[in-house]
């Protein structure tokens, strides 16, 4: 049997736009994954980003979620790391 996938977007903002130059990713994963492999997709491909791993929050569909929430094709993902005022 073949594994379902899940086709999604990211929006990028701050230290993660930056690192990759784009406001927006599409990516896929195997249906069943949680929101926490996003960011982990993310820092195997910037470990420069790491020191935001445990400062990062989660939002699909324009809510905040817990990193175990799983994807579900066509979500819209937003990693949202700390901001500072100015």
């Amino acid at each position: 049997m073949s594994q379902a996938w899940v086709n999604i977007r990211v929006k990028l903002f701050a230290a993660y736009q930056e690192a990759y130059g784009v406001s927006e990713l599409k990516l896929s994963f195997t249906q069943g994954t949680p929101v926490q492999a996003v960011l982990d997709y993310i820092l195997r491909e910037h470990p420069e980003l790491e020191l935001w791993r445990n400062l990062t929050r989660f939002g699909v569909n324009l809510q905040f979620v817990e990193p175990d929430i799983l994807l579900c094709d066509g979500d819209e993902v937003v990693l949202i790391p700390p901001v500072s005022g100015g």
